[in-house]
Formats: structure tokens, C-alpha cells, sequence
């Protein structure tokens, strides 16, 4: 598949009306399977603003590798490709096999409509509340839609799995909200506080780092200890036995993805409980099931295209979104790609958003749950447009 690229900033209107330049090869609709209808559908927040450009890594790209070299040392040997020009960070291998069968597909280059200070606080609530600015608001995106399913709004319908209460599920809809217990582990939000105060000190920096990647433990004692623990794999197993049972609306949250120093060993660990969670959702739900579910990631903003000084990255704009599952057509590289060029970047820093984030949640409610267009657009992701389907690479 070639890649469609837009020329550059220039001609672009930012915000909630953008105007994208540049044609794809085709526009399908994002379509769920054919078969019974018992959708499942699986919003995943990475909270802390994950790297696209690491997740989903354009190898091929002489201004990527300029621009990070650190973080693209080695990406050219036996890189995971997708598409032309596309690969697969290497430790998402264990999700290339869905991306052959057709279970997983990406949507690089999207974004909220958030553009002010690349707040994680005013990000994430803008992204949980589906709208263009704060205040907007008090609920989140996902409860007004279950208010608009007539006969869907059983208390046990939606559940939330995180260790914080989520806005995303909170409003006038019922819906369930499980919180696994503390334990002594730190979680990824402690990690990534861990990672900046220890960014400045060479010593500490290398025995943390060296901490948190010790080859000495076995896997049969990572194993023993996961199991001691309320760890991403255990959540999605629950998560699995919820949508089985009375659950479809499953809403989940990971944190870490804040990756301002030593990208490269952080990153690995958050991706592995990434893969870990899909996987799991997919062994825990079954074949039948598997094939009525989507699971889509969403994240606040993503990260400069250049990485800094201590072998991270800083908040960005335009991030990417995963989807997973059976029920959707995928092996696809959804959306426009803006380049890394000079004049391609927004504000000369990040990556340019070329489709609002919002329209991959709103079409797969409208494919698989019924709703319409303008419910989606004046209720659900007040401002969105959703004249233009999704297209892909």
C-alpha cells in the first residue's frame, strides 16, 4: 500500500476544523464483522501521552532517524513492517500475528481538538469528556452514549477497570467502577515520577534503570509475583469475564506513558503490558466473542518528534490510536500521513494531527451500537464532523 502524505503545515486550518490536503487510496467505513449482533467494545486510555513515532515507527524515514538517534539506533535490522515504510516497535511482536489475520490495525496522526498547554491534567479530562475545551462538560463521552442506547443501560453493562475512578464512565448512565487494591509495587504513574527525579543523576539513573530490567529474575518468579498483584494481564482477564458475562462496555485505563527520560527501557515495559492486556482479552473472551470486540486506545496528545537530552521526549500533539479485535477490518494503516519534513511538523516540534481522534470512537458506535450520526456529533463529541469517514494508508 503506498502512503498517501500530505504536503505540509501550510494549508492546514488547526483545530476542530481542519482542513486535510492529500488524497488515500480508499475511504472504507470502520465496519464491524458481520454475525450476531452482541457488540464489545474496549476504550483503553494510556495515560501519560504514549510516543506514536516509537509504537508505530515510520523506519524508513531519513528525518525520523536524523531526529532520534537514539531512539531509531537498530530499528532498520528485521524491522516489523506493516506498511511500506511502517514497523511495528520490536516488542509489540507478539501482536503482529493479529495484524496478519487481520485483528489489528492503526491510526496514526490523530488527535483531540486540545491545543493549549499540552496539559496532562487539562489533556487527559479533555479526552475522557470527548469535547474541544474544558468546562465543556461534566461528563464523560463514553456515559452520554450508553444514555442513548434504550434498553442498554443495566447497571452492569459498562464497567470501568482502573486503579482510579475514570471520567470517561462517569455521568448519568449506570455503570460499575472496580479499582484493583495498592500494593507495595510502584504503579507506572510512580515509575515515570521515579524516572524525571532521577533523570539528572547519572548513578541513580543507572542503578533504577538497572532495577526495573534485572535479567536475574526468572519468569517463573515474574509469573509467581503477577499473580500476587492486581497487574494489567490480571485486569484484563477480569475485564474478559465481565464482557462475557453481562458487561459489552468495558472502559480501562494504563498509566506510564510519560517518557520524558530513558524512552527506550520504559517504553519496552509499558508496551509489554500493552500487548499483555490484548492478548489476554482475547484469550479470556474466546473465539465467538473475539470476533464481536473492538478495543481502540486513546491517549491525551503524543510527543516531539525530536527526543531530548536524556533519551526521551516531551509532550507533543498528534499521537496514534491501536485497534484491536475481530469485529472491524483491519491490517490497515488508517488515516493521512502529514511527514516529518521541514514544514510538515506542527509548530515545528510535533507531529502534525491529520484526523480528530473523537471519529474512530464515533464510527465504531455508530457501526456497532446503532447510533446515529447526529447523536454522535451534537450529544456524545459535541463539534465533531463526521462527513468523512475514515480512511487509510
Amino acid at each position: 500500500m503506498a502512503i498517501a502524505k500530505t504536503p505540509s503545515r501550510r494549508g492546514f486550518l488547526l483545530g476542530s476544523q481542519a482542513v486535510l490536503a492529500g488524497a488515500a487510496l480508499a475511504s472504507p467505513s470502520l465496519v464491524w464483522a458481520s454475525g450476531p449482533s452482541d457488540r464489545r467494545l474496549v476504550v483503553l486510555v494510556l495515560r501519560g501521552g504514549i510516543d506514536g513515532l516509537d509504537m508505530l515507527r515510520p523506519f524508513e524515514d531519513s528525518n525520523w532517524r536524523r531526529l532520534r538517534p537514539t531512539l531509531s539506533a537498530g530499528a532498520e535490522r528485521e524491522p516489523l513492517e506493516l506498511a511500506p515504510g511502517f514497523a511495528l516497535h520490536p516488542t509489540l511482536q507478539p501482536l503482529h500475528e493479529l495484524w496478519q489475520s487481520g485483528e489489528l490495525a492503526f491510526a496514526p496522526a490523530v488527535a483531540t481538538p486540545y491545543r493549549n498547554k499540552r496539559s496532562h491534567f487539562e489533556g487527559q479530562d479533555i479526552l475522557e469528556m470527548g469535547t474541544a475545551t474544558v468546562g465543556d462538560v461534566k461528563d464523560g463521552w463514553l456515559n452520554r452514549a450508553l444514555t442513548l442506547l434504550p434498553g442498554r443501560q443495566a447497571k452492569g453493562y459498562a464497567v470501568a477497570v482502573s486503579p482510579k475512578r475514570m471520567l470517561l464512565l462517569r455521568g448519568e448512565a449506570p455503570a460499575l467502577f472496580w479499582s484493583p487494591r495498592n500494593d507495595l509495587r510502584a504503579d507506572p504513574d510512580g515509575e515515570s515520577l521515579l524516572d524525571k527525579l532521577y533523570a539528572d543523576d547519572p548513578l541513580f539513573a543507572q542503578a533504577y534503570d538497572a532495577a526495573l530490567t534485572a535479567d536475574g529474575v526468572t519468569d517463573a518468579l515474574r509469573d509467581s509475583l503477577a499473580s500476587r498483584r492486581v497487574s494489567p494481564k490480571n485486569s484484563a482477564r477480569l475485564a474478559a469475564e465481565m464482557l462475557k458475562d453481562e458487561a459489552r462496555v468495558v472502559a480501562m485505563s494504563l498509566g506510564g506513558w510519560d517518557t520524558h527520560a530513558r524512552q527506550s527501557a520504559r517504553l519496552k515495559r509499558r508496551l509489554r503490558d500493552l500487548a499483555a492486556v490484548i492478548l489476554t482479552l482475547r484469550e479470556g473472551l474466546g473465539e465467538r466473542a473475539w470476533q464481536e470486540t473492538m478495543v481502540m486506545t486513546v491517549t491525551e496528545f503524543g510527543r516531539t518528534v525530536a527526543e531530548n537530552g536524556t533519551g526521551g521526549t516531551d509532550h507533543g500533539t498528534a499521537g496514534v490510536s491501536l485497534l484491536a479485535g475481530g469485529a472491524f477490518r483491519g491490517g490497515k494503516l488508517y488515516g493521512k500521513w502529514p511527514g516529518l519534513g521541514e514544514g510538515d511538523l506542527y509548530q515545528d516540534r510535533d507531529l502534525l494531527p491529520t484526523q480528530d481522534l473523537r471519529l474512530y470512537p464515533a464510527h465504531a458506535l455508530r457501526a456497532g451500537f446503532g447510533l446515529s450520526g447526529q447523536q454522535l456529533e451534537r450529544s456524545v463529541f459535541p463539534g465533531l464532523d463526521m462527513s468523512g469517514e475514515p480512511t487509510f494508508l
